[in-house]
């Protein structure tokens, strides 16, 4: 099988030896799913980024999902982030989310079910119905987000990303720069006072990357996929929405018109304050730009878009 070069340089740029590791053994894990789970037919999607993804047939899911027998492969570099998807998705269990077939927490393999038609939330024009579209998915991942906070749940809770983990990361932009750096002084500042807000409310299970191009069309409605499986306040949520899709070129005008739109739908639709909506887009934004800033890549879309939320009233 022959892989994109770009697959292979992400992988081993990202996972350093344990990538490299992972694309050498990549045929030999690829040889042994199929066997374990009977797979055929295995095509690898076009957009190959961090794992391996392909669509499959199986003779064994007509018993699990009806007569349809197709499938998605992903295979990936074990890792933290792996084991907290495969635990949210037994979580959601198939509500408000693609199903879990098989899956090997150990080795990085996970057998899914293949949503069709598979459209992404972000193909569709009206972008009032997109949000709308996105609450109704967010809404009803509810029911298994609220599980995470029972008792007998505490071993599986302990595999989940920590929400907090990932904003303490903004301790390190003042250090870093020796000041702010390019991120916007009042907005950075206005970002730092409100997160001990922000964070003060309940936990729950979120995706963590709940955007339009992880959500999808199938015959059971639009469905998530790909969730990072993060422990936090719901709140968070929203911030992923809000700062995409991100467009080439972008119409920065018409975004602006968007988010407005956007946080009455919010506030409409959860009875959330309108400043609890645009803080939460707003620390997700810097901390988007962080990331990116972090791995030496330029972010001019994430404190673009800051600047737009910090400028809702």
């Amino acid at each position: 099988m022959n892989l994109p070069h770009k697959f292979i340089q992400t992988v081993e740029s990202v996972f350093a030896e344990d990538g490299k590791e992972f694309i050498k053994k990549l045929p030999q894990y690829i040889e042994e799913v199929s066997l374990r789970w009977n797979l055929r037919e295995i095509r690898p999607v076009d957009n190959l980024s961090f794992n391996f993804v392909a669509y499959a047939t199986s003779p064994l899911t007509p018993l699990l999902l009806g007569e349809g027998n197709n499938v998605v492969l992903k295979i990936g570099v074990p890792r933290e982030e792996l084991i907290s998807e495969v635990t949210a998705l037994k979580f959601y269990a198939g509500n408000g989310a693609c199903k879990l077939i098989e899956s090997d927490e150990e080795k990085g393999f996970l057998l899914l079910e293949r949503l069709k038609p598979g459209k992404m939330l972000s193909e569709l024009k009206d972008d009032d119905e997109r949000t709308q579209i996105g609450m109704d998915v967010m809404q009803n991942l509810e029911s298994a987000s609220l599980l995470v906070n029972s008792q007998e749940q505490a071993p599986a809770i302990q595999k989940f990303i920590k929400l907090s983990d990932w904003f303490d990361g903004l301790k390190n932009i003042r250090p870093h720069y020796g000041g702010t750096g390019p991120f916007p002084k009042e907005i950075l500042e206005r970002v730092e006072s409100v997160l001990p807000e922000l964070f003060a409310d309940e936990n729950v299970l979120l995706h963590g990357d709940f955007h339009h191009f992880n959500i999808l069309s199938s015959e059971r409605g639009w469905l998530i996929i790909d969730p990072k499986g993060v422990i936090g306040p719901a709140g968070y949520e929203i911030g992923p929405l809000m700062l995409n899709p991100w467009l080439q070129p972008m119409d920065w005008s018409q975004f602006k018109t968007w988010s407005k739109r956007r946080v009455d739908i919010i506030k409409e639709r959860t009875g959330w304050e309108k400043e609890v909506i645009i803080n939460w887009a707003l620390s997700h934004a810097i901390l988007s730009a962080w990331w990116n800033f972090e791995s030496d890549i330029e972010d001019e879309h994430s404190l673009t878009c800051a600047k737009i939320f910090s400028e809702i009233k």
